[in-house]
């Protein structure tokens, strides 16, 4: 582990800073590639191949970040290389965080300028301190601890980017929803249509038939006199089979009977 040197630390800083933009623009020119081939696959309704490769694309944009981070502590460090110089067992606040965030995240860069850096500072701080940080990521920054994480891009986010750089080069294209259908179906043709997330066979969709009331049964009431004397007149004459009057037999006999009053009526 090479001694701290004030000169050859300074010169290291800056080799890192240059080292870090160089890379920058190496991945965005590599990425730039990368989404004119997605964009292919996508033209060619190669989705699934597409989306692998879009996974691949966020973590390389993921990894770009890191380095924009790292090359904004480089330069941190340069405009304070003053309070960096002091001779202490443990960096002052105002670096703190620019010392520590490089210890831990250089050695998965692939940049030899920083990983000799890295060996100047933890040299500097001593053995005790670099364990520290390894391990428990004290005064690490909390956006670098995050670039660093290991994770599976989210479905939502692959189709983002999907979206968006079908939308650069003007191609159709609709990320697919996903559906739960039953019975461990795929979502495909054939399974249950479903209206806003529930099924057809709603209750307020069922049609019940109707039924009528039932009628009131009416009280029975006792025939008056003249009914009585009509009902046992007409029950001593023989039945016989008549048609039943026609509408018009009716008029006349009400126009008979109304002309029979009005010849009773005095004056």
């Amino acid at each position: 582990m090479p001694p701290w040197n004030s000169a050859k630390a300074k010169v290291q800083l800056r080799l890192s800073v240059q080292r870090l933009r160089t890379l920058q623009q190496k991945k965005e020119a590599q990425a730039k590639a990368a989404r004119r081939d997605i964009a292919s696959l996508i033209e060619r309704a190669k989705i699934e191949t597409a989306k692998v490769k879009v996974e691949g694309l966020i973590n390389e944009d993921v990894h770009v970040e890191l380095l924009e981070l790292l090359e904004l502590y480089c330069e941190l460090l340069l405009a304070r290389f003053g309070v960096l110089d002091q001779n202490a067992r443990e960096p002052d606040p105002g670096v703190a965080e620019g010392v520590c965030s490089i210890i831990f995240a250089a050695p998965r860069t692939e940049l030899k300028e920083l990983h000799i850096l890295r060996d100047i500072l933890m040299h500097k701080y001593g053995r005790d301190f670099s364990l520290k940080v390894m391990e428990s990521q004290e005064g690490v920054s909390e956006r670098v601890a995050r670039k660093l994480e290991i994770v599976t891009p989210s479905s939502e986010l692959v189709d983002a980017y999907m979206t968006e750089i079908a939308k650069a080069y003007s191609i159709n294209y609709t990320s697919a929803p996903t559906h739960s259908g039953k019975g461990g179906g795929s979502g495909g043709e054939g399974d249950v249509k479903e209206v806003d997330g529930e099924e057809d066979t709603d209750e307020e969709n069922i049609k019940l038939p109707e039924t009528k009331p039932p009628t009131p049964k009416l009280p029975d009431i006792p025939p008056t006199e003249d009914e009585a004397e009509g009902k046992s007149q007409s029950s001593s004459k023989p039945t016989t089979t008549e048609p039943p009057p026609s509408y018009e037999d009716d008029f006349g006999a009400l126009a008979k009977r109304f002309a029979a009053l009005k010849k009773r009526s005095p004056g």
